[in-house]
């Protein structure tokens, strides 16, 4: 058994490509999925709802999430109630705040109390793992997504933060924690660790898996032809 199979963290794949999601749904290691406006916007998506329900006609035994997008919490709440009916395995991505700044808590904690599966989404500090957890339902399955790639942008180790995250929605018995925004492979092995139950991986960070415990002479020497032939297809002198 490999260090990749013998991982506890569910992996779940980000993105907005129909192709790139289904052929990640259909891998055994990938055990939900996710994507969000922005990704959407980049795929070319232009019929939110025709997107979330294409692809919700073959998954349909993993969570998928999906996010609302209005400003306004009123508008927020039936977004997300209609979202919800889309399927038993969708969970509804709720932002931390709208773009005033504005804190969600009191839709979290009415949707969840209402029975709908809630991803709160672009936490960032301790204190908003804080309130978002106060705010869920003991009986309702959630998500508490902490953006810890986009913290460790900022200079800062989000391992101790991710650590303290884990232990403070420990509290909800259903609610579990999301690494989000991951930046490399190492990411999945830290979030194990620390015994974070989910991590986003786009893609392009999943296609290394394949190199999870490969030597690393030969990954040098791989990387000393990458650079010899390169510079041989491009005619370099001197």
């Amino acid at each position: 058994m490999n260090r990749v199979e013998k991982l506890k963290v569910q992996i779940f794949a980000d993105g907005a490509d129909k192709a790139g999601m289904l052929e990640m749904y259909n891998k055994s290691f990938i055990k939900g999925l996710t994507t969000n406006p922005t990704l959407m916007k980049k795929a070319g998506i232009k019929d939110y709802e025709a997107f979330a329900k294409d692809i919700l006609l073959e998954v349909k035994d993993k969570s998928i999430s999906f996010e609302v997008f209005s400003d306004d919490l009123d508008e927020m709440e039936k977004q997300a109630l209609k979202i919800a009916k889309w399927g038993d395995n969708v969970y509804v991505k709720i932002p931390v705040t709208n773009t005033k700044g504005i804190p969600t808590y009191s839709l979290i904690k009415k949707l969840s109390d209402g029975g709908v599966k809630v991803n709160v989404t672009a936490i960032m500090t301790l204190e908003q793992v804080r309130d978002v957890v106060l705010s869920l339902n003991d009986n309702v399955p959630s998500y508490v997504s902490v953006f810890a790639g986009r913290i460790a942008d900022t200079g800062v180790d989000p391992v101790s933060v991710m650590s303290a995250a884990v232990k403070i929605t420990s509290l909800k018995s259903k609610a579990e924690v999301i690494w989000a925004s991951p930046r490399e492979l190492l990411n999945v092995f830290q979030a194990d660790e620390i015994g974070c139950q989910i991590i986003t991986v786009t893609n392009d960070i999943l296609k290394k898996l394949e190199l999870v415990d490969y030597d690393l002479n030969s990954y040098s020497l791989d990387t000393v032809k990458m650079f010899y032939n390169d510079a041989l297809a491009a005619g370099f002198k001197i």
